[in-house]
């Protein structure tokens, strides 16, 4: 069984979702015959890499909403990570994340792409640490065993993974995937967004025997509040 993630590394959801769901595939029978593929997904392929604005500035902007309604939000989002026993800072920045695909590729290729995608939302969520900056990037890749001159070559050819990133989106927007997390088991079965870990066992339970695509967890056009992020 393969089960792909379209995901983005500055997606709370995404954060929060991957725990979730590796909590349901530890309590599915079939565990250990299950292939994970991480997929590219762009919240915003418009968003400059390094910026100096910050998440909640852009969350301000985005819903048109004041500073009691963002610590609302930011405080629903933090008890969700809390509850899965990860940190959450808010004072973030915000970064395009192209750039942090194609190092994810050539981690893909390397077989530690988990293990680097972990590093990334470790470190952008739970340490506000600017992912935008090729320094930290290159510093993360090499604490997972990645070789930091194949990560500094990478970052200085905008053109390295850059088709394998396309490719990920364009598959997703031939699935109709609008919203991330979006999970597809053996492309019979669909889970959309952060939901509880059981969920996700009972998804891959159904997909096991299912013939058909079936969707979970709403229509793909969530917003963030409702456990998926949503392309602006």
């Amino acid at each position: 069984m393969r089960v792909e993630i379209w995901s983005d590394v500055v997606c709370p959801w995404c954060y929060i979702g991957k725990a979730r769901f590796e909590k349901g595939l530890a309590a599915f029978a079939g565990r250990d015959g299950v292939e994970v593929v991480h997929r590219s997904f762009e919240l915003d392929a418009r968003a400059p890499r390094g910026g100096t604005k910050t998440v909640a500035e852009g969350l301000k902007a985005k819903f048109r909403i004041g500073d009691e309604q963002l610590r609302a939000m930011e405080a629903r989002v933090g008890a969700a990570a809390a509850g899965e026993g990860l940190g959450m800072r808010h004072d973030r920045l915000a970064t395009g994340t192209f750039d942090l695909h194609r190092v994810l590729h050539l981690a893909g290729e390397r077989g530690l792409q988990a293990e680097l995608l972990d590093a990334l939302y470790r470190a952008y969520f739970a340490e506000a640490r600017p992912v935008g900056e090729d320094g930290t990037v290159t510093e993360i890749a090499e604490g997972v065993g990645l070789d930091a001159g194949e990560v500094r070559k990478v970052l200085a050819d905008a053109g390295a993974y850059a088709d394998a990133v396309r490719a990920d989106e364009r598959e997703a927007a031939g699935l109709g995937i609008t919203a991330v997390p979006f999970f597809v088991i053996d492309r019979r079965f669909g889970v959309s967004g952060g939901q509880p870990a059981e969920v996700f066992t009972q998804a891959l339970e159904q997909a096991a025997s299912a013939g058909a695509l079936q969707v979970v967890g709403g229509d793909g056009d969530a917003g963030c509040d409702d456990g998926a992020c949503e392309v602006p």
